[in-house]
């Protein structure tokens, strides 16, 4: 029986169309409870206000869990209250016990806020919270949802690479169009992701300078030479590779020496005398 226009009932029968279905036109707000927990008793009427108060932005289902123990351990709800946000078939969110409003408006602006925005801010949220198969499946979401959001496959390409999945994440930034490819904040974390990764399939250091002493303008050992150099904190010396990349061939992998020093200023910060001195050497290299 509905308690209110948005607030529902769950039974076996009804939970998949209830709760499943539904998140896929919005989140669905599922409170699992027993009779004998008084915590329980506490936290529905205040949902059920946010309910009313959201006025039909998100649907509030109440899952007895004593009487849908399957539902329960489904859902692995070991404890109650224990509310679960599904959206698009999924669980995208979990809030145990009787936390306060705040925390559920919390949550619910990030999903009321758009799709695109809403799957991006959940994914975020998920990889923070360690869930990261449900943080790839969210920024995926937001990525075919809103493709000119250049922040959605930043976070994912750093995801990727974050769990050791590098090759999918440069994958992912080459699949992006040239245009978005140079934008400062992509080109610059590509350069980061392609520097790691051509560090980690290099030969050692020795194999590259033998091979730089049989082909001094070999870019492509003078790269790897940077990253592997890189790897070892000298900076230094790696920029000294980039910098010379750049002054040999600026359309060398589209101009990757300029952008990997662009990089690594980011990541020095403008104060450090590397960044100056290199900064000015590029500039003096462009002009």
């Amino acid at each position: 029986m509905s308690l209110s226009p948005h607030v529902f009932d769950a039974n076996a029968d009804n939970f998949n169309r209830l709760v499943l279905e539904n998140s896929h036109k919005g989140p669905v707000l599922v409170h699992f409870w027993t009779p004998k927990a008084a915590p329980c008793f506490i936290l529905m009427p205040r949902l059920v206000k946010l309910a009313a108060e959201y006025g039909g932005k998100f649907l509030l289902v109440m899952l007895n869990a004593d009487e849908l123990p399957e539902l329960a351990r489904r859902f692995s709800v070991n404890s109650v209250p224990t509310v679960k946000f599904f959206w698009r078939g999924e669980v995208a969110h979990t809030i145990h016990g009787a936390d306060p409003d705040s925390s559920f408006r919390e949550v619910l602006d990030r999903f009321i806020a758009g799709d695109a925005n809403r799957a991006h801010a959940l994914g975020v949220a998920a990889w923070q919270s360690g869930n990261i198969q449900q943080a790839r499946m969210l920024l995926a979401n937001a990525a075919m949802a809103e493709p000119d959001n250049l922040a959605i496959p930043r976070d994912l390409a750093k995801l990727l690479w974050s769990e050791g999945d590098g090759e999918q994440a440069l994958k992912l930034l080459n699949s992006l169009p040239h245009e978005a490819q140079r934008e400062p904040e992509i080109a610059r974390l590509h350069a980061h992701l392609n520097l790691a990764e051509a560090a980690r399939l290099a030969p050692s250091l020795d194999e590259i300078d033998e091979r730089l002493s049989q082909h001094a303008d070999d870019l492509d050992a003078h790269y790897q030479r940077a990253a592997v150099l890189l790897a070892n904190d000298d900076f230094d010396a790696a920029m000294t590779e980039l910098l010379f990349i750049t002054r040999t061939d600026r359309a060398y992998r589209h101009d990757i020496g300029r952008t990997s020093l662009l990089a690594l200023f980011d990541l020095l910060g403008s104060a450090h005398p590397l960044t100056r001195q290199f900064r000015q050497a590029l500039s003096e290299s462009l002009h």
